[in-house]
């Protein structure tokens, strides 16, 4: 019943996809360009492997094309791990998607868009997979108040187990909550879980995570988080930081 222009508001603080599991359920806008970096340490000792990882620079790319409902994605991370005092670093598999934008937020109503994305085994030989693992990702907000908003994902992505090398189907949700503190100042709560389908030895993994953003300006926010493991397959703990850039002036 209400009419939408479409496309964010430039004008507007710029909405990203870091520091939480979460995607954002909306689209940069067309012609927008954003670049989305950041750091995280994660460790994990399950009594028998003891694991440090560095994972960096987390970069995602999203630009804005042909419409304000689409978004190309592509991203290139790496990792440096020591396992058992063993280090190895190198590329992980490129990550690339299409955000698509479906429904903005209509009372009850959720705001949506989903992601169809891939991994592609372009990485060094200890961090690929090896295969083309494609998936889907389905993202749902909404905005209550002023204060606080909440979020969404329900994902599944072809996976490779890391005892079999088989391929199996790896399910992901997820709900966030968001804060506005101040005009600067955001913070957000958020639980996250990974269910492996057929695989023989991945095991369901649940995390819980917090942090908070600080706005710098309209195009420039930096972020900051920590989160732990809430079972024995989960990682312990990990702490990150990041920053996130908009580039609305190649905007049409």
């Amino acid at each position: 019943g209400t009419s939408f222009s479409g496309g964010p508001d430039l004008n507007a603080p710029l909405v990203t996809d870091r520091p939480d599991f979460t995607e954002a359920s909306s689209t940069v806008g067309r012609g927008v360009i954003q670049l989305e970096l950041g750091y995280t340490y994660i460790y994990d000792n399950d009594g028998v492997n003891r694991t440090i990882v560095h994972s960096y620079p987390e970069p995602l790319v999203r630009i804005g094309m042909f419409s304000e409902w689409l978004e190309f994605r592509i991203a290139k991370n790496s990792n440096d791990e020591s396992l058992n005092l063993q280090d190895n670093a190198g590329a992980q598999d490129l990550y690339t998607g299409f955000k698509i934008a479906l429904t903005p937020q209509e009372g009850c109503l959720p705001e949506m868009a989903i992601i169809p994305q891939a991994l592609i085994p372009t990485g060094d030989d200890y961090f690929s997979n090896d295969e083309f693992l494609p998936g889907l990702n389905w993202i749902y907000s909404w905005e209550i108040n002023d204060f606080i908003s909440t979020a969404g994902s329900t994902q599944f992505n072809r996976a490779i187990d890391p005892g079999s090398d088989e391929a199996y189907t790896e399910w992901a949700q997820s709900w966030t909550f968001a804060y506005t503190l101040t005009e600067k100042w955001g913070a957000f709560t958020e639980w996250f879980a990974f269910f492996p389908s057929s695989a023989e030895t991945a095991k369901p993994e649940h995390y819980f995570n917090g942090g908070f953003t600080y706005l710098v300006n309209d195009n420039f926010q930096w972020d900051i988080r920590a989160g732990t493991g809430l079972n024995s397959a989960a990682d312990d703990y990990f702490v990150g930081t990041g920053f996130s850039m908009r580039f609305p002036r190649f905007a049409r």
